[in-house]
């Protein structure tokens, strides 16, 4: 009886903690389960790659471990604040922080900190960290465009009065991204083209969305051919392009394609199966083993089965449970944010998976939540937060329910539709 009763008084106790949890992590429950393995195993892997890092600069692996724990922690907080905020608040923000993020971004091209010949980081007063503003506007450009969607969904079939507004402050933004950061601007630029397409455009609109987009290639190409000093890294990012195809020669790009290199001998070593953390040497070699190639790192400690195809089930796990919040969702608005971050986060995840295998030009893009990194590690929570506060109306439709937003709509239906809308 009393092995009975203990059982059950630890049953109950269990039940209570549960209950307190789920009052603290509401919203899609895999998501936070995904999140919050990417972010151990961000811990174990930038701790066991860092030591290269510490080397260099004379300091202690602990030192490097405690400011990303710092800054996962300081992540999930946001990310815990963010989940509980009704999402229809997301839109109005949007209005305004669109012209911050614009003007962070000009202020950074001009008094940015220039590190290999890029101003990508505004350093923040007092605190001696980096913003990396490019960050900050990618969730607030989705936003905006997610917004921008919903509220001219019945003029979509009017080029000029539907879809050149949202145009316009994509444009601004990737242009203003461009100059220091060639592949977050394009990222960005193809997550806001997939939402305008899923969001309602007609195709003949999509058409001529894409028409500008390869002309504005190929005027960026010529540019950076006929004046150079316009664009300082412009001979940066047609080298790897060309190299990638083939084009280019060798002996530019002897540094990027030693690094590729290196990043195959650390993924061989790596195997099939697991070895452990702690086990890879790729560290003592591989440039930026715990950023730019952590997943090649990863791959070595982990094998190709735990590691590589592990990493990639979860970004795919996160993609999956993010379009179905997104088609369940109540609300056009909610769905197009789901959706437009869900798409962000994988898309870049997988660029910078694809990079280490060799399957796309080397970029510089980090593996969201796992690489090592500053405040880009907050803005990748601040997106989850917003994701899973758009969960809530799906999960906890009767707590969401009682803020309802009195100017949204509800959708017709409950799930995303591209609809051809005739002129």
């Amino acid at each position: 009886m009393a092995k009975t009763a203990e059982r059950s008084g630890a049953k109950e106790e269990m039940g209570s903690l549960n209950r307190r949890i789920g009052a603290w992590l509401e919203g899609d429950k895999v998501i936070w389960m995904v999140t919050l393995i990417l972010s151990l195993c961000s811990l174990l892997a930038v701790y066991s790659a860092i030591s290269s890092l510490a080397y260099k600069t004379d300091g202690s692996s602990l030192r490097f471990l405690f400011k990303q724990g710092t800054m996962l922690a300081l992540g999930w907080g946001v990310m815990l604040l963010v989940h509980k905020v009704n999402f229809r608040y997301f839109s109005r923000f949007a209005q305004v922080l669109i012209w911050v993020a614009a003007a962070l971004l000009l202020l950074t091209l001009l008094f940015g900190a220039d590190i290999n010949e890029a101003k990508r980081w505004l350093r923040i007063p007092f605190i001696g960290l980096t913003l990396q503003t490019s960050d900050f506007a990618k969730v607030v450009l989705v936003t905006y465009v997610a917004r921008e969607l919903n509220n001219r969904r019945t003029q979509l079939h009017d080029f000029k009065m539907g879809v050149l507004p949202i145009l316009f402050p994509i444009g601004i933004i990737c242009l203003l991204i461009l100059p220091a950061d060639f592949s977050t601007a394009a990222l960005l630029g193809i997550v806001c083209i997939v939402m305008l397409f899923i969001g309602g455009v007609p195709m003949r609109h999509m058409l001529k969305i894409g028409g500008l987009g390869v002309a504005g290639l190929f005027m960026l190409y010529g540019l950076g051919k006929a004046a150079p000093e316009l664009l300082p890294r412009f001979g940066t990012w047609a080298g790897r392009i060309e190299r990638f195809a083939g084009l280019g020669n060798a002996e530019d790009g002897d540094s990027l394609e030693y690094q590729i290199e290196l990043a195959q001998v650390a993924i061989n070593r790596g195997g099939i199966l697991p070895q452990g953390p702690g086990s890879g040497t790729s560290r003592n070699f591989l440039p930026h083993p715990y950023s730019d190639m952590i997943y090649a790192f990863i791959i070595e400690e982990w094998g190709a089965i735990m590691g590589g195809l592990g990493l990639v089930l979860l970004y795919l796990i996160l993609l999956y449970r993010t379009l179905r919040t997104a088609t369940r969702c109540p609300r056009h608005f909610g769905g197009l944010l789901a959706m437009g971050l869900g798409f962000l986060l994988v898309f870049q995840a997988m660029i910078n998976m694809a990079v280490a295998v060799r399957l796309f030009p080397t970029t510089g893009q980090p593996l969201p939540l796992v690489s090592y990194g500053g405040t880009s590690m907050v803005f990748t929570c601040l997106a989850i937060g917003m994701i899973l506060a758009v969960s809530r109306s799906v999960t906890h439709p009767e707590k969401w329910e009682n803020d309802r937003s009195d100017g949204e709509t509800k959708r017709p239906t409950n799930r995303i539709v591209r609809t051809e809308s005739t002129a």
